[in-house]
C-alpha cells in the first residue's frame, strides 16, 4: 500500500470511529444517547487513534493530522516535498471519514 491510500485510509478511520462514537452518545434515540457519557466518547476516541495508527504506520508513519506532518518537517524530520501530498491524503480521508458517520446516523439528526 502506498503512503497515500495508508493516510486516507488511517485518517477516514480515525474520522469514523472518533465522531462515530459522538454521534452515537450525542444524537438522540441512538443506543448509547441515554446512557453515554465521556468515558465512553474518551475511549471510543481512544480505540480510533489506535486502530488508525496500527493500520496506517506500516506504510506512511502514520500522521493522519497536517499539524503532525507540518511539524516533523520544521523538525527536519520529514521531507517538505512530502507534505501537500500528505495533507491532501489527510484531508480525503477526513470528508470520507465524516460522510460515512453522517450516512450512518442521517436519521438521529
Amino acid at each position: 500500500m502506498s503512503a497515500f491510500m495508508a493516510e486516507i485510509i488511517g485518517t477516514a478511520i480515525l474520522v469514523l470511529l472518533g465522531n462515530g462514537v459522538i454521534a452515537n452518545v450525542l444524537l438522540k434515540q441512538t443506543k448509547a444517547s441515554t446512557s453515554g457519557s465521556w468515558f465512553l466518547i474518551s475511549t471510543g476516541w481512544g480505540f480510533a487513534v489506535f486502530v488508525a495508527v496500527e493500520v496506517a504506520a506500516p506504510y506512511s508513519g502514520a500522521h493522519l493530522n497536517p499539524a503532525v506532518s507540518i511539524a516533523l518537517a520544521v523538525a527536519h524530520k520529514f521531507s517538505w516535498a512530502l507534505v501537500p501530498k500528505y495533507i491532501l491524503a489527510q484531508m480525503i480521508g477526513a470528508m470520507i471519514g465524516a460522510f460515512l458517520v453522517w450516512l450512518e446516523y442521517r436519521p438521529h439528526f
